[in-house]
């Protein structure tokens, strides 16, 4: 019996899951497009359909419709596999490991609570009542799955102990506190709002105050667990990602109810930053790519449409900081004084709403606006703020016409000289040039890590999968071995390193291999590749080493950091060599 990756594979093309997520030019028998994974203006990336692959030049990105919907929409293996499984109609009830993983148990038991929440909901005419009078209608409560947890210690607890969760696994998922008097629940007395991952996984909670006692915050949100990252989701992004694409633009807003309110009034691209936190880079620390670096891969257009108050304006001030620092092309709807996008939909029609998106400026000239409204003339006062202000955000522009379109447009607006717009310009972008820098490398060190932890995982999935058969498809002792020598370590320290999560990569390996017949030609590939990325890594970090010697005028050294290159650079074209010829 074929295995569910095999089966989604036979009913969906790479060039029909790739095309859903970016434009691809036909190039002979193959498609070419602009890599998703790293900034370009030359197309680099290609996908065979012969193969059923891709690969970019640039970046060094490869896979096969798996890989690529993981890497895309931030997701792991099982997130990907549900994804393209519901979108292959192909089903997966046969296909659960005898023994759950702890982050299946974590994911059944929010989805758990988010049953109980919307049951809770339904009993509780106030809160529902509440719901309906700031507009909500029926059915966008039951779409986002909206709920209520009762003002009550230990409900949600109980219920979860009921359904059979440990009190480590309750807590775990950051649904229950523990105290000296035992556990109680995080959440009392609040609308809930589930948080979604890219397939649509409940991962996190941000709940919304009920009646405020003066003493509680009027939101709170899930904190990290090892199912939700505070930087790699927006609320909301599950259901706004295919209208992004469509559209070719986000508008993000800051609360729950300004999204909501956003898709009931048509505009299904909105996403949200409640319960969620921005991140400075396209992928985190922990290798995730992050929120607003999932966005920009499904349009580089974005407008931000944050309350008027000054706590608006500041989350604005970050988001768009943020996104421009991507490459994206940044907007800002104007709101009523007093308005936030719930309010301007819920009372003056989506109509205004749709005005306000329209009439959305570069955040350039929004906050020029701004700056000349409360300078009042004092060009002074305004040149101080433009430099504390505004220049940054010019700066953040990859474009050098678009910082002289800008600086010559502030420069007309408030009188003050381009070349004193442009020596200040030069200071910032001296003051930050060495971080911008570093933070290019250490992106680059990121990309590599994925990539190279992505194949480092699937070869121990295939390892610990064959070592629980009797009739092994592979030599186990050997691939260990040979996995050992490469990542310089023991086989014993190996398999300790990845006994808690033995689970889940035999889950991967099981599934995705199925009875493939070509197992051990697989597992070859994968190993010839894993050594690939270790050396791309040693002669990246060589190449360093050879321009602060060569900077030094150390010129032994760099004579033997030279031919260390050398070695590095024959011993990955012997690998390419070899895969070519085969």
């Amino acid at each position: 019996m074929n295995s569910p990756v095999q089966k989604i594979k036979e009913r969906l093309s790479i060039e029909e899951v790739v095309s859903s997520y970016m434009t691809l030019i036909r190039v002979g028998s193959n498609l070419k497009g602009r890599c998703p994974f790293h900034n370009e203006k030359t197309p680099s990336f290609f996908v065979s359909t012969d193969r059923g692959n891709y690969y970019c030049f640039g970046c060094g990105a490869k896979g096969d419709i798996f890989t690529f919907v993981e890497e895309f929409e931030g997701l792991d293996f099982k997130g990907a596999l549900k994804l393209l499984a519901d979108r292959a109609g192909v089903p997966l009830e046969n296909y659960n490991p005898k023994e759950e993983s702890e982050k299946e148990k974590l994911y059944r038991a929010m989805d758990e609570s988010t049953k109980y929440f919307s049951d809770n909901l339904l009993k509780n005419k106030e809160a529902l009542e509440y719901l309906k009078l700031r507009g909500l209608k029926d059915e966008s409560i039951k779409d986002f799955r909206i709920g209520f947890a009762k003002n009550d210690w230990r409900e949600l607890y109980f219920h979860l102990q009921k359904k059979g969760f440990t009190d480590m696994e309750i807590e775990k998922a950051g649904l229950a506190k523990k105290s000296e008097k035992g556990f109680y629940d995080r959440f009392r007395g609040r609308i809930m709002f589930p948080i979604s991952d890219s397939s649509g996984r409940v991962i996190a909670f941000s709940g919304r105050l009920f009646i405020d006692d003066g003493k509680s915050a009027k939101y709170l949100n899930s904190t990290d667990t090892p199912i939700f990252s505070k930087s790699s989701v927006l609320y909301g992004l599950d259901k706004a990602k295919e209208s992004i694409r469509k559209n070719n633009f986000s508008i993000l807003v800051e609360g729950q109810m300004d999204l909501v309110l956003s898709h009931q009034a048509g505009f299904k691209n909105t996403i949200a930053a409640s319960g969620t936190a921005f991140s400075d880079t396209t992928v985190t620390k922990e290798n995730v790519v992050s929120n607003l670096g999932l966005v920009r891969r499904l349009s580089d257009n974005i407008v931000l449409a944050f309350d008027a108050d000054k706590a608006g304006l500041s989350a604005c001030d970050r988001a768009g900081k943020i996104a421009l620092s991507l490459g994206m092309d940044v907007k800002v709807a104007s709101m009523p004084e007093g308005f936030d996008p719930a309010d301007l939909i819920s009372k003056e029609g989506p109509d205004a709403w749709r005005s306000s998106i329209r009439n959305s400026k570069h955040i350039v000239e929004f906050l020029l606006d701004k700056v000349i409204k409360s300078s009042g003339g004092d060009t002074h006062k305004a040149g101080r703020v433009i430099k504390e202000k505004i220049l940054p955000y010019v700066e953040a522009l990859s474009s050098s016409i678009e910082k002289a379109h800008f600086i010559k447009k502030i420069s007309d607006a408030l009188g003050i000289p381009e070349n004193a717009l442009k020596d200040d310009l030069k200071k910032i972008e001296q003051e930050i040039k060495f971080e911008k820098k570093e933070i290019k490398e250490i992106k680059n060190i990121e990309n590599k890590v994925f990539r190279k932890d992505y194949i480092e995982r699937r070869l121990l999935g295939i390892i610990l999968w064959q070592k629980t058969l009797s009739k092994q498809a592979i030599n186990v002792g050997k691939t260990l071995e040979e996995l050992a020598k490469i990542l310089n370590t023991t086989e014993g320290d190996i398999l300790e390193k990845v006994k808690d999560s033995a689970e889940d990569f035999i889950f991967e390996a099981e599934v995705f291999y199925g009875e493939d017949i070509n197992l051990e030609k697989d597992v070859r590939e994968l190993l010839s590749n894993l050594k690939e990325e270790y050396l791309e890594e040693e002669l990246f970090k060589k190449r360093r080493e050879l321009h602060i010697a060569e900077e030094k005028k150390d010129l032994d050294k760099a004579t033997q950091i030279f031919k260390e290159i050398n070695e590095i650079v024959n011993k990955i074209q012997d690998i390419k060599s070899g895969r070519s010829n085969k």
